[in-house]
């Protein structure tokens, strides 16, 4: 298998390694970007706000909040690194 994608990989243009990059770059981007409206709407505040209203504290570091808070923070993240990376992906051409 991994000799089969090596050989499929060389055999592509830079144009078309480019090409599947950026799908992929989109594709991420759209599911952090999900993420980050099912949590603006469920907490009904952008990742800012809910840090700076300390939403986990005022929900008594439960679970869920807790866990909310670093799917969300991991999506904010994911959105800034990959719309850099689409960006110098556009530069390179």
């Amino acid at each position: 298998m991994k000799g089969m994608l090596k050989k499929q990989i060389n055999e592509m243009t830079e144009d078309e390694l480019k090409e599947v990059l950026r799908r992929d770059y989109l594709r991420r981007l759209t599911r952090y970007r999900m993420t980050d409206d099912l949590y603006r709407k469920k907490y009904g505040m952008d990742f800012k706000g809910f840090q700076r209203e300390n939403v986990v504290e005022k929900q008594d570091y439960t679970f869920e909040v807790e866990s909310d808070a670093q799917e969300w923070e991991l999506a904010i993240d994911g959105i800034k690194t990959v719309e850099k990376k689409l960006k110098e992906l556009s530069i390179g051409n």
